[in-house]
C-alpha cells in the first residue's frame, strides 16, 4: 500500500547576488509552494553561510530549511522546480521517515 503522506526537509541555497529583496523573494515563492502542497511546515532561515566549496565560482550563499508533511508526488514537482529557479545555488530534499 502507498503511503498517504511522509516528512521531508529541504534544504536549499539561494545566490547572495540576487541582493536582499531577491533573497526573501525566492524564499518567499517556496514557502508559499511548500504551504500550499503541504501540511505540518517549519521553516528556518539559517541565513548567510560560506559554503564548504565555490559552486560557479560563488563562495557564500543564503541557507534555507524547510520541514513538511506532504504526498510523495509533491518532493519531485519541488525538486524540479528548485533545479530551474535562477539563483539557487543547490538544493537537496529528503525523507525523514526512512
Amino acid at each position: 500500500m502507498a503511503k498517504i503522506s511522509a516528512n521531508y526537509e529541504v534544504v536549499f541555497i539561494i545566490d547572495p547576488a540576487q541582493g536582499e529583496e531577491g533573497v526573501a523573494a525566492l524564499t518567499e515563492k517556496f514557502k508559499t509552494l511548500v504551504e500550499q502542497n503541504s501540511s505540518a511546515m517549519e521553516v528556518e532561515e539559517w541565513g548567510k553561510r560560506k559554503l564548504a566549496y565555490a559552486i560557479n565560482y560563488i563562495t557564500e550563499g543564503y541557507y534555507v530549511l524547510i520541514s513538511f508533511t506532504s504526498a510523495p508526488e509533491f518532493p519531485k514537482e519541488l525538486d524540479r522546480i528548485l533545479r530551474i529557479t535562477d539563483g539557487v545555488i543547490r538544493s537537496m530534499i529528503v525523507c525523514k521517515d526512512e
